[in-house]
This record gives structure tokens, sequence and C-alpha cells, in this order.
């Protein structure tokens, strides 16, 4: 009997600068009748548990507590009742100023691989910026409401930015400001300061170290200028001195005019009330303010928040709520992170799964110019764009473009193959070769057919993927017809 409907149970775990949470998620697949593969798309996706959110734990201001962090996400798979084998995908996320950390890379490794069956470890940036902006649920609402959409999802190392038009995200951006930067004690004395933080403070003209008694109303000079920063680069390129100096990221592109904002996040807790109104609470001096005032987390976040809040009037332009918060990018995580091949992939019995931490690299490949010597030299093109000598790591090669669907292309282009990977075959590394369009199975069959290679091949189909992202591939569902893959990021930035 033909299957035409899949379950699986996803989680999203976010490891941020402030906090630490996760989210467990059931993604409905089912066959689109309409298509000509028939293919499994995602029809609906559902958040079934939500846990507590934490503090994100340290042994110092360099390290993670694994031991503390790896405690809370046990406990809270056994208060949703679920065990590591009902997991089936989905991702861990580290972000903001915790992927600084000395051993920030391990720990989000360990924890994937604790997690559940087929789950990634990622972090970066530009990735941040897109799952916050589908957790949050602006780039649903950019198609829904035919609007071009700018999300900030506003943490506590980091304000991940994103514009989304017609549901996709067009544009993303990341600044260094958030609300974890800079730390005080109920005494008034610096208990963190980051990097970020020590230049707003150079750019102020001051001098505080930690461990200094910071006045209350150099805290307020120092979410002011953060808050500038912020709505600067949100309304335009960032052209200032300190705002281009806390840039993460190249500048958002403002090519379309922005319809609305919407602001997630830990910080974007304090800038909502009931009813999509905006909190008034910051509205007095800030000298009534007390240090240690700062929610759970003795940070700026609040401040932070009210200083956004005055400045909100400048936009000009709509402030909508989000439908997620600080839940953005755990959600994003665990129900945005999946995407799913098409039905017509061909594979070597002999490979492994899951197979992980894949580079894909984009082969620009001209079906009006194929021939054997421009495939050969468009996949050299590829590895030298990328600095990578061919056969010294996996990876996988992305064409866009349509190779031919007649057999005397595909054997062209088998052959070509063949030709330009002489090193991976002779290693034995899996040979991964992905295609935008419904081809797959075809181009392995003819490869299997009509060259050497033999073993170690995957072809997978129907793939939105970008050059720079990465992937994870997990075991085939359907009887091997169907490939769940996760793209994503691994960057673990330093200052």
């Amino acid at each position: 009997m033909e299957v035409n409907a899949i379950e699986l149970l996803s989680v999203g775990i976010d490891v941020g600068s402030s906090t630490s949470h996760l989210a467990f998620a059931n993604l409905f697949l089912r066959r689109d009748e309409k298509s000509k593969t028939r293919r499994f798309n995602i029809a609906e996706r559902k958040v079934v548990y939500e846990s507590q959110i934490i503090n994100t734990p340290l042994l110092d201001q360099d390290t993670i507590d694994i031991e503390s962090l790896t405690g809370f996400f046990r406990g809270e798979y056994q208060r949703a009742g679920v065990e590591l084998d009902d997991v089936h995908t989905g991702a861990v996320i580290i972000t903001g100023e915790t992927a600084k950390k000395q051993n920030a890379e391990q720990i989000v490794a360990a924890l994937a691989s604790d997690a559940g069956k087929f789950v990634a470890a990622t972090a970066g940036p530009n990735f941040e910026s897109v799952i916050a902006a589908m957790g949050s649920g602006a780039t649903d609402r950019s198609k829904k409401a035919g609007k071009t959409v700018l999300s900030c999802d506003i943490g506590g190392g980091t304000s991940n930015m994103a514009i989304s038009i017609d549901g996709k995200i067009v544009s993303t951006g990341c600044i260094a400001v958030g609300g974890r930067l800079l730390a005080v004690n109920t005494q008034g004395q610096i208990s963190r300061m980051s990097q970020p933080a020590h230049r707003v403070i150079d750019h102020l003209g001051l001098h505080y170290n930690i461990g200094d008694k910071i006045p209350l109303k150099v805290l307020d000079q120092i979410a002011t200028t953060l808050a500038e920063a912020l709505i600067e680069v949100i309304t335009g390129p960032a052209v200032s001195d300190l705002p281009k100096m806390l840039m993460v990221t190249d500048n958002l592109d403002f090519s379309k005019p922005i319809d609305e904002y919407i602001f997630s996040g830990g910080v974007s807790e304090y800038m909502y009330c009931d009813n999509g109104k905006h909190c008034d609470l910051f509205s007095g001096a800030v000298t009534e303010l007390k240090y240690g005032d700062n929610g759970n987390h003795g940070d700026i976040g609040q401040l932070l928040a009210a200083k956004l809040l005055s400045q909100i009037p400048q936009l000009t332009i709509p402030l909508v709520e989000p439908t997620n918060k600080i839940r953005a990018t755990v959600i994003g995580a665990g129900v945005h992170t999946l995407s799913i091949s098409g039905s017509s992939g061909f594979m070597d019995d002999q490979l492994t799964f899951p197979i992980r931490n894949v580079p894909v690299i984009r082969v620009d490949v001209e079906q009006s110019k194929l021939s054997h010597d421009h495939v050969v030299s468009k996949v050299a093109d590829a590895f030298k764009r990328f600095d990578l000598a061919e056969g010294q790591d996996m990876v996988a090669l992305y064409f866009k473009d349509l190779v031919g669907n007649s057999y005397p292309k595909l054997e062209l282009f088998a052959h070509a193959i063949e030709a330009a990977l002489p090193n991976a075959i002779k290693m034995h590394l899996p040979i991964i070769l992905i295609f935008k369009s419904d081809i797959a199975c075809g181009v392995g069959n003819v490869i299997r057919r009509e060259t050497d290679l033999k073993t170690n091949l995957l072809t997978l189909d129907e793939l939105d993927l970008r050059e720079g992202d990465w992937i994870d591939i997990g075991e085939p569902l359907v009887k091997n017809q169907v490939f769940p893959v996760t793209v994503k990021s691994l960057v673990f930035h330093s200052d």
C-alpha cells in the first residue's frame, strides 16, 4: 500500500546568550497529488511542548556549563514524555554571545548527538535571522498580508534581522545589540561586559571594566546608544561609525520599501503589552530603576527595550506584534529547519545515514552550453571558489539549471562527473549530487550504468539550496523515496 502521509517529531533547542530552552513540534508530511512527481511536502506544523526557560549556565565568562545544560534538557525530555528515539529531526541552535564561548562548538555538537536520531548542530548570525523570522511568524505574515516585513529578533548578544517578501526571506543581517552585552549585580558592579559593550563605552569616552560600579545614568547612556544603533540599522544601511562597527554581517538590502516591523526575542517581551499595545512601563526617569531590578538576568534587557520603545515613533511604519517573541528562535529551529527532497532520489545502499555537516557548492552548469569539458570546468571552478581541493573533503554539488533530460545528455553528464571527481572517487568519499529540478533518479541510474562510479553515490532533487549552506541528510523515508534534509549554518563566530 502506498504511503501518503508521514508524521515526524521535531525538536528545537536554543542555547542563547541569556536563556536556553526547547520546544517539540509535530511535522505532518503529505503527498502533493497535484505535483508531477507526487512529492511529499510539509503540510502542517504543530508545537506540542514548550519547555521552561532557564538562564544559560556558565562556568565562567568564557565557558558553557555542559553538565547543567544537558541535565536541564534531559529533564525537559522527561517532562514532555519524549524518548530520544522518538525524535526524528530538529536543530540545536547556539546564538549570540554564546557562540563565542570557547567550548561552544563542542557543546552544541554534543547536544545534537544526544537530542535524537537526526538533530543538526548549528550556529551563525544569518541562519539565526532566518529561523527567527520564520519562528516569529514574520515570514508567514509577509505572504498572508502581502507586506514587506522586517523582523528583528533581539536576544542577549545580537539582534538578528530579516526582510521577508511574499513568504520568502530575501535579506538577512545581524548587529551586536542585545540585552546581555552588559550585566550588573545588585550593588551596581559590572559582572559581565562583552566586547561590543566595550566598544560602546569607548565610543562614549568612558572607562569601565568588570568589577567597577557603574552609575545608572551611564547604563542609560549605553542602552540609549545601543537602541539608536539598532534603529539606524533597521531603517537603512548603517552609516555611522558605531553601528558599522557593531555589524556582525553585511547590511540589509533596502531596495524594497518596508511595510511593517516585527520585534521578537527576549528583549521584545518587554516591548509589547496585551492587545498589541506598546508598554509604557519605562516612561519615568532612569533613576527610578534599581540595580538588580532587570528581570532575573541582571542585565540591560529591560532598559534596552525602554529605549527602543522611546524611539519607535521615529519609524513612521507600523509595528506589529509577532506570533512568538522569546520563543521565536527555538520554534523556528524545531519547525522550519527541515526540507524534504523529491520522491525520485537515487542512493547506494552501502551509504550510512545520517550524513552530517556537508557544505553545499553551487556548480554553474548551463544547459545551453552542455558539453563534457563545460561540466568538468564548472565543477573545478566551484571547488576553486571555495579554496577546496577536489577529493579532500565531502561536499554536495548543487546544480540549479537542468543538465539535460535525454539519455545522450545524461550520459554525457555522467561521464563528465566521473572525470571531474577522480580523487573523491579514489578516496571512496560519498558523491552527493543535488538538483533543483526533478532529475535525480535519472542521473543516478545513468551514472551507475554508464560509468565506473558504482558505489557511494547519492543524488537528490527538488531542493532549493544556496551556496554557503551546510546540510545534514537523514535516513530515507517511505522505502528510500524521500530524504529529510536539514539546511543550516555552521559559523561559530568570534570577535
